[in-house]
């Protein structure tokens, strides 16, 4: 069994965004009891730092960072985004909420190379994977996983990062930081049509983008076979040194934003097939961070199957 640090952070449940929003704090409450319903003797948690700006930098320029702070109101609500998907949302306590969902990946990325832990999971609010250089959207403000990839790649020198996403909306804003730099890989399962759009096959970026779009309706037996037929290939062939994990939960058929008919068994697999992928590459490390997941039992279930096998039991 794995000894796995879980990062997150109260004051990512103090962002607010509205009555009847799907992605509240409700959802990282559900986790932390799925989570402490394991054996915590194998889990170490601990509080997501602050990210520093110089980091968030890696990936989003200051000028965005100051472009959104600005913004955020001293009561009540403000959106980021223009109509129809006006739906990213700050409250006044945004700020801490979205350095501390930052700060958990790059920490995580600082215990897996300094050797402290092998598997670490962030449990954190905002998400981050539709979040553009520039551009907030998709319940996202900025991209967290894309920052920590960032810092473990300049950090230490890494020269093969692969992140893998699994939420069931594509994540634009991953593939579009990593789609021009080689020494960056993105693999992702999506649902197609659906929000934001992107994730078509064709996109490839300069061969280092995997998209595999899946109808609505397509269930465990299309889902698997996207991963076994075309995304584990390309991640073995890519050869990472740094693997990261876009952990979204709302392709379960029970989550009410999409219409995948994926089941709890499913994200366990995932999970398990990307981890022989870092066995084979990576000596078995593997940082995972929360996305999405929209229906709070589904949510709750596929993060406990994904934290099983990131532990080995």
């Amino acid at each position: 069994m794995e000894n796995i640090r879980v990062y997150s952070h109260s004051a990512c449940l103090s962002k607010e965004n509205g009555d009847g929003h799907p992605e509240r704090k409700e959802r990282l409450e559900s986790i932390m009891v799925s989570l402490r319903s394991l054996d915590t003797l194998n889990i170490d948690f601990k509080e997501a730092p602050l990210a520093e700006y110089k980091d968030i930098n890696r990936v989003h320029p200051q000028s965005y960072l100051d472009e959104i702070f600005e913004m955020i109101p001293d009561e009540g609500l403000v959106g980021v985004e223009k109509e129809p998907y006006a739906d990213t949302l700050l409250c006044q306590n945004s700020k801490e909420a979205i350095l501390r969902a930052c700060g958990a990946g790059i920490g995580a990325s600082l215990d897996l190379m300094s050797g402290n832990f092998k598997r670490l999971f962030c449990a954190i609010r905002p998400p981050g994977h539709h979040a553009e250089k520039n551009k907030a959207m998709g319940f996202c403000i900025y991209n967290n996983v894309a920052i920590a990839a960032r810092y473990a790649q300049q950090r230490y020198g890494l020269q093969r990062i692969l992140i893998v996403d699994f939420d069931v909306h594509h994540g634009n804003g991953t593939q579009a930081v990593f789609e021009s730099d080689p020494s960056l890989f993105f693999g992702s399962s999506h649902q197609m049509p659906a929000f934001p759009g992107t994730g078509h096959e064709t996109e490839t970026g300069v061969g280092n983008i995997v998209n595999v779009p899946l109808a609505p309706g397509s269930g465990s037996e299309e889902f698997r076979r996207a991963y076994s037929d075309k995304i584990l290939p390309a991640l073995r062939a890519f050869e990472p040194d740094f693997i990261m994990i876009s952990a979204g939960f709302d392709a379960d058929a029970r989550d009410p934003l999409a219409q995948l008919r994926v089941k709890t068994p499913d994200f366990a697999w995932v999970t398990a097939e990307i981890l022989k992928v870092a066995d084979e590459f990576c000596s078995g490390k593997a940082v995972s961070t929360l996305e999405g997941g929209y229906d709070l039992d589904a949510l709750a279930a596929g993060v406990a199957v994904h934290m099983r096998e990131l532990m080995g039991i």
